[in-house]
């Protein structure tokens, strides 16, 4: 499984991520599909006008604070590390509007690091479903899953259950039926006899 966020270096990914905070993927790749064209540098980010940056991710939602830090982390990458994506958690999580999310993310798709897995909303309620942590706090669900996932895993994992949770394990109705982890997922059996 890969990144269902579209991107071609990693400015874009770092600012699609970014954007993908509290909406779809799909969503964010119609809004990038322009902002790409109209900023493709960081210094165009950086030297942006607040109100434009915000009309032009607007339907991403949170669009005033999204637009804030995409123009204060560029001004710092350009301040701090000549204009490039740093390719450290420490780094990384310096930067406005990047937590451990987003920079797992960037870290595992753009350096091939595995820092830590993502964990997004169908990450947190797959790693519940399938019992593999009681935790509700992202940090200490991750914390979890790299306790018994081998590191080379970590990227990958994220993203195999970000694309399980979006097929099959929905969350309101999941497919237990039709899941190659029916029979490992302690969540099954309860949704598929309320099913029948």
């Amino acid at each position: 499984p890969t990144i269902a966020l579209s991107y071609s270096n990693p400015l874009e990914l770092l600012v699609a991520v970014i954007l993908s905070a509290q909406c779809t993927d799909v969503r964010v790749n119609s809004v990038t599909q322009t902002l790409f064209r109209k900023y493709a540098k960081v210094e165009e980010y950086a030297a942006a006008d607040q109100e434009e940056l915000e009309r032009d991710v607007r339907p991403t939602g949170f669009f005033r604070n999204k637009a804030r830090n995409i123009i204060s982390c560029c001004k710092v990458l350009l301040e701090k590390h000549a204009g490039s994506v740093p390719s450290t958690m420490e780094e990384l999580v310096q930067l406005p509007g990047v937590g451990r999310k987003t920079a797992n993310c960037v870290l595992g798709a753009v350096y091939g690091v595995n820092e830590g897995v993502v964990v997004d909303t169908h990450v947190r309620r797959l790693a519940q479903r399938l019992g593999l942590t009681k935790e509700s706090d992202p940090v200490r669900i991750e914390a979890d899953l790299m306790a018994i996932l081998p590191r080379e895993e970590w990227f990958v994992f994220g993203n195999r259950l970000i694309w399980l949770g979006r097929r099959v394990c929905d969350a309101r109705k999941p497919q237990c039926p039709d899941c190659a982890l029916r029979d490992v997922c302690p969540s099954a059996e309860e949704f598929i006899a309320r099913t029948r």
